[in-house]
C-alpha cells in the first residue's frame, strides 16, 4: 500500500481522517504548506492536481521560481559504527563516501 500520490514531478501524501469522513494530504518536499481534500478517491486526485497547478500558477505570480520537491541532496543518519564501516568500504574501492551511498541507494531503488 503506498499513502502517495504524484502528479507533475511533486508528491502528495493521502490520509484518511475517519472522523471528517475525507481524504487529505499535504505536498511533500516543498518549502511551502499546501494542502487538498477530497470526499473520494476521484476527488482527491483531482483536488490533488489542482493544488499542485494552483502552487505552480502562484510561484509564477509572485516571480518567484517553485520550490523543487527533490534537490538531490539530504543528510542521513546512521550509526558511528556503520558510518565507519561505510567509509572504510568506500576507501578500500577507491571511491567517495557520497559515491558508495548514491551505489546503494540505486540498487535498492532502481528496477
Amino acid at each position: 500500500m503506498k499513502d502517495i500520490m504524484t502528479y507533475n514531478g511533486y508528491v502528495g501524501s493521502v490520509r484518511y481522517s475517519e472522523e471528517d469522513e475525507v481524504f487529505h494530504g499535504k505536498l511533500e518536499g516543498i518549502d511551502a504548506l499546501v494542502t487538498y481534500e477530497g470526499q473520494t478517491v476521484n476527488e482527491l486526485k483531482k483536488v490533488f492536481h489542482e493544488a499542485v497547478d494552483d502552487y505552480l500558477a502562484h510561484c509564477k505570480t509572485m516571480k518567484r521560481a517553485p520550490k523543487k520537491p527533490f534537490r538531490g541532496s539530504f543528510n542521513v543518519r546512521i550509526s558511528p559504527e556503520i558510518h565507519r564501516r561505510a567509509a572504510v568500504r568506500a576507501a578500500m574501492k577507491g571511491i567517495s563516501l557520497n559515491q558508495l551511498v548514491q551505489k546503494a541507494i540505486e540498487k535498492e531503488v532502481v528496477a
